[in-house]
């Protein structure tokens, strides 16, 4: 068996037999904030494992295209990212298509019914992606261990939908991203991921074969503007989102004019067999 059959195995069991002494020391680094995994040997494991590990993986079994990142060397430091879910290739794909600089300092919100309920898989997906523990409430309230990262100078990738879509197609916002804008007066860095949900939707634990596409495109930032309310901008910043999701379908300045005469995708009220079909068709030559 081959390494890349080996780690396919490891992730369809996701089974660890470590032994009493490794799983108890494991066991004590499952904080419930995860905090140990922003410390100096954490970074240094997560960059040799982001880019020795899960870029090269990527790569093998997708094609990977990555647009706008010139746009990030123009954006202050923290920043929020935003992006549409999808798929467990989200995180990942975001991570590894950022420059280094970003990468390193940069935690993932994730909900902690899913990702912290077990010790082994809250260790090992902290250390992978630098995971943190949020709620799928979606308070306006800014959540408090959001807030202290990003005042410690943390950037943040936050999916606003809180969960994975069921049919591939962006869902409504949760105002936690906003009201964190909002509240600190930082940028949000809007991130249309494609293709992902067709290369492993729901209920898929490795990419389907055949190295599906799948694209990163990074927008312009958005600045809450002075007296801007968390809900009008959460609106802003879906817009701003569903642009960059139809530039994939289409050309930038066809979107541009298009827009205002007719809804998107998103807003068209299709049956739901019919929205899992279109997230799914193959891929055009």
């Amino acid at each position: 068996m081959s390494a890349l059959d080996e780690l396919r195995a490891l992730f369809a069991t996701a089974r660890f037999d470590l032994g009493e002494e490794a799983d108890e020391a494991l066991r004590s680094l499952a904080d419930e904030n995860a905090s140990w995994a922003r410390t100096m040997p954490a970074r240094l494991a997560r960059a040799g494992i982001l880019e020795l590990g899960f870029a090269r993986l990527l790569a093998a079994e997708l094609r990977i295209s990555l647009e706008g990142g010139e746009r990030l060397e123009r954006v202050a430091r923290p920043a929020i990212f935003v992006a549409n879910h999808s798929s467990h290739l989200d995180a990942p794909l975001i991570l590894t298509s950022l420059p280094v600089a970003w990468r390193d300092q940069t935690a993932v919100a994730a909900a902690a019914d899913y990702f912290f309920t077990t010790w082994w898989m809250s260790a090992a997906a902290s250390l992978a992606f630098n995971l943190y523990p949020v709620g799928r409430g979606g308070s306006r309230r800014a959540p408090g261990l959001s807030r202290n990262l990003l005042a410690e100078g943390w950037s943040l990738l936050i999916f606003p939908e809180g969960s994975r879509s069921a049919d591939g197609k962006l869902g409504r916002f949760k105002p936690g991203a906003a009201a964190l804008a909002v509240d600190l007066g930082l940028p949000v860095v809007p991130v249309a991921l494609h293709g992902t949900y067709r290369a492993m939707p729901r209920g898929r634990n490795w990419p389907i074969p055949g190295r599906p596409r799948v694209g990163v495109r990074f927008g312009g930032a958005l600045t809450p503007e002075t007296g801007e309310t968390v809900t009008a901008f959460s609106r802003r910043c879906r817009r701003a989102l569903e642009a960059l999701l139809e530039e994939d379908e289409s050309t930038w300045w066809q979107t541009v004019r298009t827009r205002e005469e007719k809804p998107t995708p998103a807003e068209m009220p299709h049956a739901s067999w019919r929205r899992i079909w279109e997230s799914s068709r193959p891929d055009r030559p």
